[in-house]
């Protein structure tokens, strides 16, 4: 086409243009890329940190209160919740572990559990003789996976204790689970818990007061996790006025960070706009001035035989080859600066993140975004183009 010909040659020829203008849209696009990159990394860091420790989605129920599986039931099927589980009573869930090999015992919190508890490694499951302990617990007592363990618990008025054997199926990561606790399918705690109430355990040689079969199933509580970080406020008020109880959650801490990402992004979504509206105005009068100033060579060009309508594509070529030019600028621009950054300032982040961070998609929607508001500002330009007399002009020319 002969107007981009005609376009792309005067913009190169008249390269100071061209590079006043690059370096007005370089020297607004890398601080704002190198923001906006700070602002994704760093929030990606905490985001994942709080996503790395399962109790950050973990709803509890406060104290003890009975509940009946009609109760807990409808839990699972709630939109929302990833992983839901009876609790039994507070005072019934701490046993003395001790290794088979061994002859320490150490104290430590029986969590129920089960498949699906995001707790657990992806895809796990426990059975009645798998259990997962936490990192402490296998430390103190030099248990490995695979290992073989027991479960003791005495009441005092129980002339027997209740020794339950079981082995090592995970050791679960530090951010997984803190202190020493081992996590058991709920039918064991409810097996301790019976036992501390007196039933006959036969499978377990105990003999006690009262039949098992007399026994009707209750919970203490229940244990949920919701399925993202911005479920968990929901769910947690719903779950409260489901249940009527009182809940512990990390709700304060999620809503904060949750909170803290929507902040920055208005924030820099408010800087990016006032600076696209500059940028914006500066570019436009670039290139309106440049019309203004190529007047006489537009109006010979008009004279050959273009039309108005195709005239008007002068500056708005060139506005694209300077928004190219200024992106392929700006992103190398973006990638020194941040390794910059990340020499000066990643050494308090994880291992292997990154203190800046732009995603394909939304690098592929800023060079759009630039793209967009250049053809819109260069063709306003080019909208002046076409109202060019060529007879006018060439008469004050000469």
């Amino acid at each position: 086409m002969l107007i981009v010909s005609l376009a792309l040659r005067d913009l190169f020829r008249d390269r100071f243009f061209l590079m006043c203008n690059t370096a007005i849209l370089v020297g607004v696009l890398v601080p704002l890329l190198l923001l906006f990159g700070v602002k994704n990394g760093v929030y990606a860091v905490l985001l994942n940190e709080m996503l790395a420790d399962p109790a950050s989605r973990q709803i509890d129920t406060a104290g003890n209160t009975t509940f009946t599986e009609a109760d807990v039931a409808p839990l699972r099927d709630w939109p929302g919740v990833a992983f839901a589980t009876p609790k039994v009573r507070s005072q019934f869930d701490y046993v003395n572990v001790r290794s088979v090999e061994g002859k320490r015992l150490a104290a430590a919190l029986v969590i129920p559990s089960g498949t699906g508890d995001p707790t657990l490694p992806k895809g796990a499951a426990l059975a009645q003789d798998s259990l997962a302990i936490s990192a402490a617990l296998a430390r103190q007592l030099n248990l490995t996976t695979g290992a073989s363990l027991q479960l003791i618990t005495q009441a005092e008025d129980r002339p027997r204790q209740l020794v339950l054997d079981a082995r090592v199926g995970f050791v679960l990561p530090e951010q997984a689970l803190a202190g020493r606790a081992v996590l058991a399918p709920f039918e064991i705690l409810d097996l301790i818990e019976a036992f501390y109430d007196a039933y006959e355990l036969p499978d377990h040689g105990i003999v006690g007061t009262k039949s098992l079969n007399q026994r009707v199933p209750s919970y203490g509580g229940v244990r949920v996790y919701a399925d993202s970080l911005d479920n968990l406020a929901p769910l947690q008020a719903r779950l409260e006025d489901h249940l009527g109880v009182a809940t512990l959650a990390r709700t304060r801490e999620v809503e904060g960070l949750l909170g803290l990402g929507r902040n920055l992004t208005l924030a820099l979504g408010l800087t990016a706009g006032l600076a696209s509206v500059g940028l914006g105005a500066a570019l436009g009068f670039a290139f309106w001035s440049d019309v203004a100033r190529k007047k006489g060579v537009l109006a010979s060009i008009a004279l050959v035989g273009v039309t108005g309508r195709k005239l008007m594509f002068f500056p708005v070529v060139q506005a694209a080859v300077t928004g190219a030019l200024g992106l392929f600028i700006s992103w190398i621009g973006y990638h020194l600066a941040g390794r910059i950054a990340q020499n000066l300032f990643g050494s308090g982040l994880p291992e292997g993140a990154a203190l800046t961070l732009i995603a394909p998609s939304q690098a592929i929607g800023i060079g759009a975004a630039v793209m967009v508001l250049l053809l819109c500002v260069s063709a306003i330009a080019g909208w002046s183009v076409q109202r060019i007399d060529p007879a006018t002009v060439l008469r004050e020319v000469t």
